[in-house]
């Protein structure tokens, strides 16, 4: 007999970067970066008008609630019209809102007739725009790579989110000392264009599936439908812990941290709190950029609910570590650690609902994941930064880490013990 028919096959290793494979996806990946950027660029810069003209903190902390709001409300309204709608329109739709908001921007900053009461509806729309980009983009990933190569999609997906909220602060500083506020808010409503244009006309959504494909029949239109939607879910074991995963650990920490860094860098003993408060940032960001190039170019932790839930656990023990450390060197290397274990068990979460939730209902389930996920961020900024106001935010970030920590064990305890 020949050898070469005798030998047994090897085990094909999984291919890294995956979803790069597809080329709809290379596409979606750089355009959606460029998309994220233009987001923080956005901020940057109407953030730096607003605090010059009207010096309000009460401002600066309605644009965080504002912005997390929105997808607390009508994340699951989102995901379900995904379910019946063209996810691309609905992209394209909120990136519209985004060039809106800027255009506005720009129109305001020229005439010099920007108010407060101004600030707070494009605050708002810029929120509600976001709630039309997060659920669809999840099931147009669906559409783009597959089942098979969804982790991948996922975990690039948070990568390019990443280099977008990177880049976004060095461009948007680099327009306002280039071409001031007025032309440089302008300037970046025109970086939504391109993904504008390649959703029009990009082979994917509900006309592209293959045939039978079966599609969500019914509408979400009142709070009673949002409660179904939650119910539905409740039903599947691993959807249901990774949202209550995914919104544990947005109630208790979220990003809310981040807005702490300056103190900390101060508390650290340093004397340049600007330039270390980037530091701190760029450690966090560093680390969740790593995490999506390595994982991703050694295909590793593949999704299981309980990989997901040991993740977050070490998320927390960095972020507590954090809180209480006193070197600012080993504070860097935590921060990396954190953003590294956030955008793996984020990444891994999301994923597992996509690959559990039924297809005619995973708009919905991705809706209630979003609710939870992001809009519970809304709320982090008691846990840590009114707590902070009172016991320091040391104390508040570590405690929060904690008890975050044993609900997440509970979490596998209770939630897990017949589950992946």
């Amino acid at each position: 007999m020949n050898a070469s028919t005798s030998a047994p096959t090897a085990p094909t290793r999984p291919a890294s970067f995956a979803a790069l494979r597809h080329p709809g996806f290379r596409a979606y990946f750089l355009l959606s970066a460029l998309a994220m950027m233009a987001d923080n660029v956005e901020h940057v810069i109407s953030y730096w008008v607003m605090f010059g003209k009207f010096h309000s903190p009460a401002l600066g902390g309605f644009a965080v609630v504002s912005h997390w709001l929105p997808f607390l409300l009508f994340s699951v309204y989102s995901g379900a019209l995904a379910d019946r709608l063209d996810p691309r329109r609905m992209i394209q739709l909120g990136m519209a809102l985004f060039m809106g908001v800027s255009i506005t921007w720009g129109v305001l900053f020229i005439t010099g007739t920007l108010q407060i009461w101004h600030a707070c509806i494009l605050l708002v729309v810029h929120g509600c725009a976001g709630v039309l980009w997060g659920p669809p983009s999840q099931l147009l990933l669906h559409d783009i790579v597959g089942r098979d190569h969804l982790q991948s999609a996922v975990r690039l997906n948070a990568t390019a989110r990443q280099l977008g909220m990177l880049a976004g602060p060095g461009v948007g500083g680099g327009l306002l000392l280039w071409l001031g506020p007025n032309l440089g808010i302008l300037v970046n409503a025109c970086l939504y264009l391109p993904f504008i244009a390649w959703l029009a006309f990009a082979p994917y959504g509900p006309k592209f599936r293959t045939a039978g494909a079966v599609v969500a029949t019914r509408a979400v239109r009142t709070l009673g439908d949002i409660a179904r939607a939650v119910r539905e879910i409740s039903h599947h074991r691993v959807i249901m812990v990774m949202t209550l995963l995914a919104g544990a650990a947005a109630l208790f920490i979220g990003n809310a941290y981040q807005a702490q860094m300056p103190g900390f860098a101060h508390d650290l003993g340093q004397g340049k709190a600007d330039f270390y408060y980037s530091m701190l940032l760029a450690a966090d960001a560093a680390g969740a950029l790593t995490a999506g190039i390595v994982l991703e170019s050694r295909n590793l932790l593949q999704p299981r609910a309980r990989t997901a839930c040991v993740l977050a656990m070490i998320w927390c023990f960095a972020l507590g570590s954090f809180a209480l450390t006193t070197g600012y060197t080993l504070a860097l290397v935590l921060l990396f650690v954190a953003g590294f274990m956030e955008l793996s068990f984020n990444a891994m979460a999301q994923t597992l609902v996509q690959l559990d939730a039924p297809a005619d209902m995973r708009g919905r389930a991705i809706g209630v994941f979003n609710t939870f996920a992001a809009g519970m961020r809304t709320f982090s900024g008691i846990t840590v930064g009114l707590v902070g106001a009172s016991i320091g935010i040391h104390w508040s970030l570590a405690a929060s880490a904690a008890v975050l920590f044993i609900v997440i064990g509970t979490l596998m305890r209770a939630g897990l013990r017949r589950a992946g």
